[in-house]
């Protein structure tokens, strides 16, 4: 089994003795969805609503040989994002305690996957390419391009731009759904 998926074995275990849902998303998901950037961190998403209480999670993920990397409570309060190490494995995993809106769709649109033996759940590749534009960092638009060209015609472009719409209009932000279009029009040419 690879580091990953011993990594992922352990939060799955963590996040379910938690009694928390949670999905699998940035670069490893973006891969799930035939994406072909390698990393070996693990993004992930909990359903965790009170960030200052976060007592028992980390508990759990203790449990698992989870650890906290340094950051302190203090960025945990301030971004929602508790930065993990699985200290067997060495892998470092971001768990972002996500709230209502836009995670929760992201949480109810989930599907498991196999990685490996391990089953986990997964943001769907139309959720992934919303996020991603939104990340919109050089990575994050190769990945929005891989993740086109290899579900092509598989994919709900209509959802992706209904949520990338209500991105723009609560960030008040006009420059989503045209790098959608450039993503879209770069596959289009090769």
């Amino acid at each position: 089994m690879s580091a990953v998926a011993e990594a992922l074995r352990a939060l799955d275990a963590a996040l379910r003795a938690a009694g928390a849902r949670w999905y699998l998303f940035g670069a490893q998901a973006a891969l799930i969805h035939g994406s072909s950037r390698l990393t070996a961190d693990i993004d992930a998403t909990v359903a965790w609503d009170d960030a200052s209480a976060t007592g028992p999670l980390l508990a759990a993920l203790r449990d698992q040989g989870l650890v906290e990397r340094p950051a302190g409570p203090e960025f945990t309060a301030r971004t929602r994002v508790v930065p993990l190490l699985h200290a067997r494995t060495a892998v470092e995993v971001d768990l972002v305690l996500g709230g209502p809106g836009l995670e929760e769709l992201f949480l109810r649109r989930a599907k498991e996957h196999d990685v490996e033996g391990v089953r986990i759940p997964v943001a769907t590749a139309e959720d992934l390419v919303a996020m991603k534009i939104l990340g919109g960092r050089a990575k994050d638009l190769d990945d929005v391009r891989a993740l086109l060209a290899a579900n092509a015609g598989a994919l709900d472009l209509a959802h992706v731009r209904g949520v990338l719409g209500e991105l723009e209009s609560a960030l008040d932000r006009r420059d989503l759904l045209p790098a959608l279009d450039a993503a879209l029009a770069d596959v289009a040419r090769q």
